[in-house]
């Protein structure tokens, strides 16, 4: 009894192992496939390439309103934070003293004035008569003399009447650029005095509008390097081009260019500045904002760009990527790059057009192996060869 028993199990044993090497009556390959990874061709393409730098705005023109005469203030006849134009009168200082001043001058001139005439006619007798000897030529020699010092007299009291009425005018402070102008420093009854280092007021001229930013001077001569191998080329033969996006994110609609670079550097952070100018109707831009700045250093013909999810790091830190070769076989290969544009990397060295790089699956393969490629697909989230394999489940089911 207990041989049958024995007998009965054995033979399902053999059973259940048939069924499950046939699996349904389909067999299955023994051995194991290549692995499959999504690949990507190496093509050249057009890039433009940009640098982005923080920034700060500053005004196109700033005036410093001091006064240049002392006084009292009399009037302010402008509202702090609006428009003013070249010419506006902004202040006004009690011109009394000076109308006075410059009164005085005037007549002091006009008494020198009559004087010269008095001097002129006796210089002219003295000259007729020492021509008959009738009077000494010393006496002649001082009229002439007389007459030159009250000419000389008219022109020092003609420039002290001169000063006198600049001054006068100076009495009345007026806008020497057109813009905005800011809060005023003092009120009216306010005593002022001439070139004070206090300013009154501040004008700033916001359309257009600088925006500086630093740059370092590795990538200027990065960039120089690039233009003198013939790897970039200008995209302006004229201005350099540069966009800004403002504080919160949001791009600032009208476009602006590069207006100088500096010729110094600073030795503590090894940067110089760039100066860009824009223009700015709606003084959107005010002094002092933070901007990030995008200036379009040039173009490459022939850039390749490549996934970043491609490049990994070797210990050294080098850029390594993986190829595959003519025999479908995996090869590692050290590359160069340069910067990162948006989610690629920018590669100038070790990929050339026609190689194909593994951008999925690489962690299944090592150099040698053999691979089956597919295309890479950017929007697919599964990984290569997973969609297939559940769909040949699902067909074996």
């Amino acid at each position: 009894m207990i041989n049958r028993h024995c007998y009965i199990i054995a033979a399902c044993g053999v059973l259940f192992s048939t069924l499950m090497l046939t699996g349904c009556g389909r067999p299955k390959s023994i051995g194991g496939s290549p692995p499959e990874v999504a690949v990507v061709i190496i093509q050249p393409e057009r890039l433009t390439l940009t640098t982005e730098l923080a920034g700060r705005v500053s005004a196109f023109l700033v005036a410093e309103v001091r006064p240049q005469v002392s006084g009292i203030i009399q009037k302010r006849l402008f509202e702090e934070g609006t428009d003013v134009k070249a010419g506006d009168l902004l202040y006004q200082i009690d011109p009394a003293i000076y109308e006075a001043a410059y009164a005085g001058a005037k007549a002091t001139l006009a008494r020198v004035k009559a004087n010269l005439t008095a001097v002129r006619y006796r210089e002219e007798r003295y000259k007729e008569l020492a021509a008959i000897n009738a009077v000494s030529r010393q006496n002649y020699d001082d009229a002439f003399a007389a007459l030159k010092q009250a000419e000389a007299e008219i022109e020092v009291n003609k420039a002290a009447a001169e000063a006198a009425h600049i001054n006068l005018a100076y009495t009345r402070i007026i806008a020497p650029i057109s813009g905005r102008i800011g809060r005023s420093s003092v009120t009216i009854g306010a005593l002022v005095t001439a070139h004070q280092p206090t300013v009154l007021a501040v004008i700033q001229q916001l359309d257009p509008v600088y925006v500086d930013a630093p740059q370092s001077s590795a990538n200027l001569l990065r960039l120089k390097r690039n233009m003198a191998s013939g790897n970039l080329k200008s995209s302006d033969e004229h201005q350099t081009r540069a966009h800004l996006i403002m504080e919160d994110g949001i791009p600032y609609p009208l476009e602006g260019v590069l207006k100088f670079s500096d010729v110094t550097v600073d030795p503590s952070t090894s940067s110089f500045i760039l100066r860009m100018i824009f223009p700015n109707p709606d003084h959107t831009l005010l002094p002092g904002m933070y901007v990030r700045a995008v200036i379009e250093e040039g173009v490459n013909d022939k850039a390749i760009l490549v996934p970043q999810q491609g490049i990994a790091r070797d210990t050294k830190g080098r850029a390594i990527a993986m190829l595959v070769d003519g025999t479908d076989k995996a090869e590692q290969r050290t590359i160069k790059v340069e910067r990162a544009i948006g989610n690629k990397w920018l590669v100038t060295n070790g990929l050339k057009p026609g190689d194909r790089m593994i951008v999925e699956g690489m962690q299944k393969v090592r150099p040698g192996t053999s691979v089956k490629v597919v295309q890479f697909d950017a929007g697919r989230k599964d990984s290569p060869g997973t969609g297939k394999k559940a769909l040949q489940k699902a067909e074996s089911k």
